[in-house]
Protein backbone atom coordinates (compact mmCIF):
# COMPACT_ATOMS: atom_id res chain seq x y z
CA UNK A 1 0.00 0.00 0.00
CA UNK A 2 1.39 3.66 -0.70
CA UNK A 3 1.42 6.83 1.12
CA UNK A 4 -1.91 7.84 -1.09
CA UNK A 5 -3.44 4.54 -0.24
CA UNK A 6 -2.97 5.14 3.32
CA UNK A 7 -3.67 8.89 3.40
CA UNK A 8 -6.82 7.73 1.24
CA UNK A 9 -7.59 4.94 4.42
CA UNK A 10 -6.83 7.81 7.26
CA UNK A 11 -8.54 10.92 6.15
CA UNK A 12 -12.10 10.14 6.33
CA UNK A 13 -11.66 8.75 10.16
CA UNK A 14 -9.53 12.32 10.50
CA UNK A 15 -11.72 14.05 8.69
CA UNK A 16 -13.78 16.04 12.12
CA UNK A 17 -13.87 19.44 12.90
CA UNK A 18 -12.46 18.56 16.09
CA UNK A 19 -9.46 16.89 14.73
CA UNK A 20 -7.92 13.51 14.69
CA UNK A 21 -9.42 9.77 14.66
CA UNK A 22 -12.95 10.47 14.99
CA UNK A 23 -12.54 12.02 18.40
CA UNK A 24 -16.54 12.62 18.88
CA UNK A 25 -17.52 9.66 17.10
CA UNK A 26 -18.87 6.50 18.61
CA UNK A 27 -16.90 3.92 19.99
CA UNK A 28 -18.10 1.22 18.12
CA UNK A 29 -16.77 -1.71 19.58
CA UNK A 30 -13.45 -0.44 20.91
CA UNK A 31 -12.27 0.27 25.29
CA UNK A 32 -13.48 3.05 26.23
CA UNK A 33 -11.83 4.85 29.79
CA UNK A 34 -13.49 4.31 32.85
CA UNK A 35 -13.06 5.83 36.53
CA UNK A 36 -10.26 4.77 39.17
CA UNK A 37 -7.88 3.36 36.79
CA UNK A 38 -5.32 1.56 37.88
CA UNK A 39 -1.95 2.25 35.59
CA UNK A 40 0.61 0.18 34.83
CA UNK A 41 4.27 0.86 33.96
CA UNK A 42 6.26 0.70 31.92
CA UNK A 43 3.15 -0.92 29.82
CA UNK A 44 1.07 1.46 29.64
CA UNK A 45 3.89 4.14 28.12
CA UNK A 46 3.32 1.38 25.49
CA UNK A 47 0.28 1.11 22.98
CA UNK A 48 -3.58 0.40 23.89
CA UNK A 49 -4.84 -1.50 20.72
CA UNK A 50 -8.23 -1.58 21.78
CA UNK A 51 -8.56 1.68 22.21
CA UNK A 52 -9.50 4.01 19.16
CA UNK A 53 -7.00 6.96 19.38
CA UNK A 54 -3.56 7.72 21.28
CA UNK A 55 -0.84 9.63 21.34
CA UNK A 56 2.61 10.22 22.34
CA UNK A 57 2.67 14.26 22.37
CA UNK A 58 6.08 16.38 23.54
CA UNK A 59 6.59 19.84 23.43
CA UNK A 60 9.71 21.92 24.12
CA UNK A 61 10.68 25.58 25.08
CA UNK A 62 14.07 26.44 23.91
CA UNK A 63 16.73 28.76 24.06
CA UNK A 64 20.16 29.28 22.09
CA UNK A 65 23.32 30.72 23.96
CA UNK A 66 22.35 34.05 21.94
CA UNK A 67 18.94 34.22 23.64
CA UNK A 68 16.86 33.75 20.84
CA UNK A 69 13.38 31.47 21.81
CA UNK A 70 12.58 28.26 19.81
CA UNK A 71 9.85 26.14 19.91
CA UNK A 72 10.46 21.89 19.16
CA UNK A 73 7.24 19.58 18.88
CA UNK A 74 7.43 15.16 18.51
CA UNK A 75 4.21 13.72 18.30
CA UNK A 76 3.07 10.57 17.18
CA UNK A 77 -0.78 9.25 16.97
CA UNK A 78 -2.32 5.89 16.87
CA UNK A 79 -5.62 5.30 15.22
CA UNK A 80 -7.21 2.04 14.96
CA UNK A 81 -9.73 1.09 11.96
CA UNK A 82 -11.11 -1.65 14.46
CA UNK A 83 -11.01 -3.34 17.08
CA UNK A 84 -10.02 -6.53 16.09
CA UNK A 85 -6.27 -6.88 16.31
CA UNK A 86 -4.08 -8.26 13.26
CA UNK A 87 -0.99 -8.79 11.85
CA UNK A 88 1.30 -7.88 9.10
CA UNK A 89 -0.71 -5.66 6.46
CA UNK A 90 -3.89 -7.04 8.05
CA UNK A 91 -2.84 -5.10 11.73
CA UNK A 92 -5.71 -2.18 11.94
CA UNK A 93 -3.27 0.90 13.25
CA UNK A 94 -2.59 3.49 11.29
CA UNK A 95 0.46 6.15 12.53
CA UNK A 96 0.89 9.61 11.71
CA UNK A 97 4.02 11.47 12.88
CA UNK A 98 4.12 15.17 13.45
CA UNK A 99 7.61 17.48 13.87
CA UNK A 100 7.50 21.49 14.14
CA UNK A 101 10.19 23.86 15.05
CA UNK A 102 9.08 27.19 15.95
CA UNK A 103 11.41 30.36 15.54
CA UNK A 104 10.19 33.62 16.07
CA UNK A 105 10.24 34.52 12.55
CA UNK A 106 9.23 30.85 11.02
CA UNK A 107 7.55 27.35 11.52
CA UNK A 108 8.81 24.58 9.74
CA UNK A 109 6.56 21.64 9.92
CA UNK A 110 6.97 17.92 8.46
CA UNK A 111 4.22 14.71 8.53
CA UNK A 112 4.98 11.44 8.13
CA UNK A 113 1.89 8.39 8.09
CA UNK A 114 2.12 4.78 7.81
CA UNK A 115 1.36 1.32 8.64
CA UNK A 116 1.08 -0.97 11.75
CA UNK A 117 2.34 -4.49 11.38
CA UNK A 118 4.82 -3.73 8.66
CA UNK A 119 7.64 -2.33 11.38
CA UNK A 120 7.12 1.22 9.19
CA UNK A 121 5.75 3.03 12.61
CA UNK A 122 4.62 1.52 16.20
CA UNK A 123 5.39 1.39 19.98
CA UNK A 124 6.82 -0.66 22.54
CA UNK A 125 6.70 -0.43 25.93
CA UNK A 126 9.83 -2.37 27.49
CA UNK A 127 12.35 -1.07 26.55
CA UNK A 128 10.25 2.15 25.63
CA UNK A 129 10.86 3.12 21.75
CA UNK A 130 8.34 5.20 19.47
CA UNK A 131 8.87 5.74 15.88
CA UNK A 132 7.65 6.13 12.23
CA UNK A 133 10.14 5.87 9.64
CA UNK A 134 13.48 7.29 11.11
CA UNK A 135 11.84 9.29 13.56
CA UNK A 136 12.55 8.30 16.74
CA UNK A 137 11.55 8.73 20.76
CA UNK A 138 13.14 5.97 23.03
CA UNK A 139 14.56 5.33 26.38
CA UNK A 140 13.37 4.80 29.87
CA UNK A 141 11.36 7.45 31.03
CA UNK A 142 13.66 8.79 33.06
CA UNK A 143 16.32 9.93 30.04
CA UNK A 144 15.22 10.01 26.30
CA UNK A 145 16.73 10.02 23.02
CA UNK A 146 14.71 12.06 19.98
CA UNK A 147 15.38 12.67 16.18
CA UNK A 148 12.88 13.88 13.74
CA UNK A 149 13.04 15.49 10.26
CA UNK A 150 11.82 17.06 7.35
CA UNK A 151 12.47 18.92 4.03
CA UNK A 152 13.82 21.84 5.83
CA UNK A 153 15.07 21.06 9.12
CA UNK A 154 16.06 18.50 11.68
CA UNK A 155 16.77 17.77 15.39
CA UNK A 156 18.60 15.48 17.65
CA UNK A 157 17.74 16.07 21.43
CA UNK A 158 18.72 14.28 24.79
CA UNK A 159 15.70 14.61 27.32
CA UNK A 160 16.18 13.80 31.30
CA UNK A 161 13.20 13.75 33.66
CA UNK A 162 13.83 15.79 36.64
CA UNK A 163 10.35 15.21 38.55
CA UNK A 164 7.54 12.68 38.36
CA UNK A 165 4.41 11.72 36.33
CA UNK A 166 1.32 13.76 36.91
CA UNK A 167 -2.04 12.34 36.17
CA UNK A 168 -4.74 14.55 34.89
CA UNK A 169 -8.53 14.48 36.20
CA UNK A 170 -9.52 11.92 38.70
CA UNK A 171 -6.21 10.13 39.23
CA UNK A 172 -5.75 9.89 35.37
CA UNK A 173 -8.94 9.73 34.59
CA UNK A 174 -9.80 12.87 32.72
CA UNK A 175 -13.38 14.19 31.72
CA UNK A 176 -14.27 15.98 28.45
CA UNK A 177 -17.74 16.96 28.80
CA UNK A 178 -20.72 17.04 30.69
CA UNK A 179 -22.09 14.19 28.76
CA UNK A 180 -19.18 12.36 30.42
CA UNK A 181 -16.54 11.41 27.37
CA UNK A 182 -13.03 11.12 28.51
CA UNK A 183 -9.62 10.22 28.20
CA UNK A 184 -6.99 8.30 29.78
CA UNK A 185 -4.44 11.28 30.57
CA UNK A 186 -0.82 11.79 32.36
CA UNK A 187 2.06 13.75 31.36
CA UNK A 188 5.79 14.05 32.19
CA UNK A 189 6.35 17.69 32.44
CA UNK A 190 9.26 18.22 34.05
CA UNK A 191 12.25 17.61 31.29
CA UNK A 192 15.26 18.76 30.85
CA UNK A 193 16.43 18.92 27.15
CA UNK A 194 19.39 19.68 25.69
CA UNK A 195 20.40 18.98 21.85
CA UNK A 196 21.10 20.86 18.11
CA UNK A 197 18.72 22.35 16.04
CA UNK A 198 19.45 21.84 12.31
CA UNK A 199 17.83 24.96 10.58
CA UNK A 200 18.37 26.64 7.08
CA UNK A 201 20.69 29.09 8.48
CA UNK A 202 23.02 26.14 10.16
CA UNK A 203 23.07 24.25 13.37
CA UNK A 204 22.12 25.95 16.71
CA UNK A 205 22.80 24.22 20.11
CA UNK A 206 19.68 24.83 22.29
CA UNK A 207 18.43 23.83 25.77
CA UNK A 208 15.21 24.16 28.01
CA UNK A 209 12.55 22.46 29.01
CA UNK A 210 10.17 19.14 27.48
CA UNK A 211 6.62 18.59 28.56
CA UNK A 212 5.65 14.87 27.08
CA UNK A 213 1.62 14.10 26.89
CA UNK A 214 0.04 10.54 26.99
CA UNK A 215 -3.76 10.23 26.33
CA UNK A 216 -5.82 7.42 24.86
CA UNK A 217 -9.34 7.16 24.67
CA UNK A 218 -12.10 6.01 21.90
CA UNK A 219 -14.50 8.68 21.93
CA UNK A 220 -13.02 11.96 24.27
CA UNK A 221 -15.26 14.57 22.47
CA UNK A 222 -18.86 14.88 22.58
CA UNK A 223 -20.41 15.20 18.95
CA UNK A 224 -21.10 18.49 19.71
CA UNK A 225 -17.86 19.98 20.61
CA UNK A 226 -15.75 21.85 17.11
CA UNK A 227 -12.33 22.06 18.96
CA UNK A 228 -9.90 22.86 21.82
CA UNK A 229 -7.34 25.00 23.23
CA UNK A 230 -5.29 23.61 25.22
CA UNK A 231 -2.07 26.00 26.93
CA UNK A 232 0.43 23.75 29.02
CA UNK A 233 2.44 26.41 31.18
CA UNK A 234 6.05 26.55 33.34
CA UNK A 235 6.26 29.18 35.40
CA UNK A 236 9.47 31.15 36.53
CA UNK A 237 8.56 29.65 40.52
CA UNK A 238 8.78 26.19 39.92
CA UNK A 239 4.96 25.57 39.59
CA UNK A 240 2.82 24.09 36.85
CA UNK A 241 -0.57 24.32 34.92
CA UNK A 242 -2.21 22.42 32.30
CA UNK A 243 -5.84 23.79 30.76
CA UNK A 244 -7.91 23.39 27.94
CA UNK A 245 -11.56 24.57 26.67
CA UNK A 246 -13.16 22.40 24.12
CA UNK A 247 -15.40 24.36 22.43
CA UNK A 248 -19.02 23.57 21.81
CA UNK A 249 -21.39 24.17 18.84
CA UNK A 250 -23.87 26.56 20.96
CA UNK A 251 -20.57 29.22 21.87
CA UNK A 252 -20.11 27.79 25.58
CA UNK A 253 -16.73 25.53 26.35
CA UNK A 254 -15.77 22.90 28.96
CA UNK A 255 -13.10 23.38 31.25
CA UNK A 256 -10.81 21.62 33.04
CA UNK A 257 -7.63 22.22 34.63
CA UNK A 258 -4.30 20.52 36.77
CA UNK A 259 -2.00 22.80 39.28
CA UNK A 260 1.44 21.05 39.95
CA UNK A 261 2.80 22.25 42.91
CA UNK A 262 6.81 22.54 43.10
CA UNK A 263 6.96 19.01 44.85
CA UNK A 264 4.73 17.89 41.87
CA UNK A 265 1.66 17.43 44.07
CA UNK A 266 -0.98 18.64 41.59
CA UNK A 267 -4.77 19.84 42.22
CA UNK A 268 -7.22 19.42 39.22
CA UNK A 269 -10.22 21.61 38.37
CA UNK A 270 -13.48 20.93 37.05
CA UNK A 271 -15.22 23.00 34.24
CA UNK A 272 -15.13 26.72 35.19
CA UNK A 273 -12.77 27.00 37.39
CA UNK A 274 -10.05 27.65 34.61
CA UNK A 275 -10.88 30.86 32.26
CA UNK A 276 -9.06 31.74 28.94
CA UNK A 277 -10.55 34.84 26.96
CA UNK A 278 -9.05 35.62 23.20
CA UNK A 279 -7.05 39.04 23.55
CA UNK A 280 -5.56 38.84 19.99
CA UNK A 281 -6.77 37.33 16.85
CA UNK A 282 -4.18 36.58 14.24
CA UNK A 283 -4.22 35.43 10.48
CA UNK A 284 -1.93 33.04 9.55
CA UNK A 285 -0.95 30.26 6.55
CA UNK A 286 -3.94 28.57 7.58
CA UNK A 287 -6.36 30.55 9.54
CA UNK A 288 -7.60 33.16 11.49
CA UNK A 289 -6.56 32.22 15.37
CA UNK A 290 -5.79 33.45 18.81
CA UNK A 291 -2.56 34.31 19.87
CA UNK A 292 -3.00 36.33 22.99
CA UNK A 293 -5.14 34.93 25.48
CA UNK A 294 -5.84 35.84 29.39
CA UNK A 295 -5.64 32.84 31.03
CA UNK A 296 -7.14 32.50 35.12
CA UNK A 297 -7.26 30.29 37.62
CA UNK A 298 -8.34 32.40 40.53
CA UNK A 299 -7.92 29.59 43.65
CA UNK A 300 -4.37 29.71 42.59
CA UNK A 301 -4.15 33.62 42.11
CA UNK A 302 -3.46 33.12 38.34
CA UNK A 303 -4.37 36.57 36.06
CA UNK A 304 -1.93 35.86 33.11
CA UNK A 305 -1.63 36.88 29.73
CA UNK A 306 -0.22 34.02 27.18
CA UNK A 307 1.22 35.91 24.09
CA UNK A 308 2.49 33.24 21.04
CA UNK A 309 6.24 33.81 19.74
CA UNK A 310 5.11 32.91 17.03
CA UNK A 311 1.61 34.50 16.02
CA UNK A 312 2.09 31.93 11.66
CA UNK A 313 2.58 28.71 14.12
CA UNK A 314 -0.05 26.80 11.97
CA UNK A 315 0.64 23.61 11.32
CA UNK A 316 -0.20 22.67 7.34
CA UNK A 317 -0.76 18.72 8.16
CA UNK A 318 -3.37 16.42 7.02
CA UNK A 319 -5.33 17.82 9.70
CA UNK A 320 -4.54 21.27 10.06
CA UNK A 321 -4.18 22.99 13.48
CA UNK A 322 -2.25 25.71 15.37
CA UNK A 323 0.80 24.46 17.49
CA UNK A 324 3.56 26.81 18.93
CA UNK A 325 5.59 28.12 22.51
CA UNK A 326 4.23 30.85 24.22
CA UNK A 327 5.71 33.34 26.64
CA UNK A 328 4.01 34.04 30.00
CA UNK A 329 3.00 37.35 31.34
CA UNK A 330 0.74 39.06 34.64
CA UNK A 331 0.82 37.56 37.54
CA UNK A 332 2.71 34.43 36.94
CA UNK A 333 5.67 34.78 34.32
CA UNK A 334 6.88 31.81 32.56
CA UNK A 335 7.10 30.14 28.98
CA UNK A 336 5.18 26.92 27.84
CA UNK A 337 3.18 25.83 24.54
CA UNK A 338 -0.13 26.31 23.31
CA UNK A 339 -2.89 23.84 21.03
CA UNK A 340 -5.68 24.78 18.92
CA UNK A 341 -7.63 23.17 16.70
CA UNK A 342 -10.64 23.52 14.42
CA UNK A 343 -10.16 27.20 13.75
CA UNK A 344 -10.23 28.17 9.65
Amino acid sequence: MNVKAILFALCPIMAQAQGFAGLGGDADGFSVPTPDPVFDFPTDHGPHNDYRIEWWYLTANLQAEDGTDYGLQWTLFRSALAPEAGVGWTAPQLWMGHAAVTTPTDHYVTERIGRGGIGQAGVTADPFEAWIDDWTLAGDWTTLDMTASGPDFAYDMDLTAQGPLIFHGDAGYSVKSEGGQASYYYSQPYFDITGTLILPDGPVAVTGSAWLDREWSSQPLAADQTGWDWFSLSFDDGTKMMGFLLRQSDGSAYSSATWIDTDGTTTAYPDGAFQAEPLVMSDTSGATVPTTWRVQLADKGVDATVTAINTDAWMTTSVPYWEGPVRITGSHTGRGYLEMTGYD
